[in-house]
């Protein structure tokens, strides 16, 4: 991925069951066979990595594999899952509407928007008026960052900050909007928002000044794998809903996701919501999500932070989801 595909991928923790060392929990079921081969081909990709495998059945955790579960890492559009939330209670609040008409234009447009449009060339970019259904979808779906804009906008990001506060996820911190991110990546003053001007400047390369690293305490997207091992424990079994409507909406919509394809096995239900960043040097892959089996779950998180040249990024990423593939497939074996 490249500089204009940017962000295209997509209290304490609870819910990781039994307590195990964070570095390492062993396979005690012979079901979940092929595991430690997936993931020591994880632990040997570059960079700083954290994992968080942790399987359930009847509620009750049998199985759970961790390394690293509490590092506080880049993770990109991940994040995305928060807003969709977020939104969806103010729908159940009666205070938002999915059926309202939202207006998608060049004031909220920013890059790596494969369903609105982040096109250099403007008239390749959709421009109207879409409803906040469709918005969301685009968010999770194609991970379209406009849309993300759009619905952040429209939500408040001071909503969505407090959401996660009252999920008990200290270390998750999401930026203004995507737009305002990238200018402050790019060199902006916190909280400046160059437009559209000047993300298709970014894109180009032009940097108002020295550019920054996506790991900062202003505007990120960051999040450790227990916390999002926690959120999706609850997120998917309607924890966070008081009417079951909004919870069957807010998992066909976390369905659409395409890191799912991925790394999930064919056949399985799964919600997620993948991320990911190439900037400068900077890299970052991250797959969270849960999958339900009968009545069972396996909840996850593989997140990789490495440096290196654009290269280098192509077979790293091939590997990485080889990887979680690996680890996901064997996982749902400890249900045969």
């Amino acid at each position: 991925m490249d500089r204009r595909s940017f962000l295209a991928f997509g209290a304490p923790a609870i819910g990781l069951g039994v307590a195990m060392p964070a570095a390492w929990a062993g396979s005690p079921n012979a079901g979940c066979g092929g595991f430690d081969e997936a993931r020591e081909r994880f632990l040997t990709l570059p960079g700083n990595k954290s994992l968080a495998v942790v399987v359930r059945k009847d509620d009750a955790v049998i199985w759970q594999n961790l390394f690293e579960p509490d590092a506080a890492l880049f993770v990109g559009s991940a994040v995305k899952t928060f807003i969709l939330a977020t939104y969806l209670q103010q729908v159940e609040a009666k205070l938002l509407s999915e059926d309202e008409l939202l207006p998608v234009n060049n004031d909220i447009r920013s890059l790596a928007s494969p369903v609105f449009g982040s096109n250099l060339n403007e008239s390749q970019n959709l421009a109207g008026e879409a409803t906040a259904r469709t918005v969301l979808e685009a968010m999770i779906s194609h991970s379209d960052n406009t849309a993300t804009d759009i619905a952040l906008r429209r939500v408040g990001v001071d909503k969505v900050r407090a959401f996660i506060a009252s999920a008990g996820l200290t270390a998750t911190l999401i930026p203004r909007s995507t737009r305002v991110m990238v200018s402050y990546f790019a060199g902006a003053p916190p909280g400046v928002d160059l437009g559209w001007d000047g993300a298709k400047q970014i894109a180009e390369g032009h940097m108002p000044t020295t550019p920054r690293s996506p790991i900062n305490d202003q505007e990120t997207m960051i999040s450790t794998a227990s916390e999002l091992v926690s959120y999706y424990s609850k997120a998917v079994a309607g924890g966070f809903f008081s009417q079951a409507a909004t919870l069957t909406e807010f998992r066909r919509i976390q369905a659409m996701a395409d890191a799912i394809a991925r790394i999930v096995p064919p056949g399985i239900a799964a919600y997620a919501k993948g991320g990911s960043v190439d900037w400068q040097d900077f890299h970052a892959l991250c797959a969270p999500g849960q999958m339900i089996i009968g009545s069972g779950s396996v909840t996850f998180c593989f997140t990789l932070n490495w440096t290196g040249p654009d290269s280098s990024a192509p077979e790293v990423s091939a590997a990485y989801a080889k990887s979680a593939a690996g680890m996901l497939a064997a996982a749902a074996q400890c249900f045969t």
